[in-house]
């Protein structure tokens, strides 16, 4: 038998209440809509593992094309815990990291959005600028500008 091997990370995940906003705010930070759909019935729920599930998801895609986040607002089974305001140093999911241009410019950008540093913005040796900040709905975001690159 052959091995399997990895091929590519397709996308990552996130549960949102409103996915409009969500849509919004990570069109700010520069990933594209590339669709919207709705997603039901018996088939998901054995994905899942949640049974019979109606979700609504906005897939959105980085300019690059090569990475993916999935934004999930579920309607029925109703949602049933919410990390979005956990520490950073809790289990489970962490934060989604987004490399970027002209941070400061950003931020700005994304606390006219409501988002809220977690922390500061504080230069790692020579090689990066980076922040934590709390956007939409809570959503812990990394943004990371390498030092000397479009700058």
């Amino acid at each position: 038998m052959i091995k399997s091997k990895l091929l590519q990370m397709h996308n990552m995940g996130i549960v949102v209440e409103s996915l409009d906003n969500a849509i919004a705010f990570f069109e700010e930070i520069g990933l594209k809509l590339e669709g919207r759909a709705m997603i039901e019935g018996q088939w998901a729920g054995r994905v899942t593992g949640l049974g019979d599930q109606t979700v609504e998801i906005a897939m959105m895609v980085t300019p690059d094309g090569h990475s993916r986040l999935e934004l999930s607002r579920f309607l029925s089974p109703e949602v049933i815990s919410d990390h979005r305001r956990a520490p950073v140093n809790s289990l489970g999911y962490l934060r989604i990291m987004f490399a970027v241009d002209n941070l400061d410019e950003l931020v700005s950008r994304l606390k006219g959005l409501g988002a809220e540093l977690a922390g500061e913005i504080v230069q790692y040796e020579n090689i990066y600028r980076l922040c934590y900040i709390r956007g939409v709905e809570g959503l812990l975001i990394g943004l990371a500008e390498e030092i000397g690159k479009n700058n």
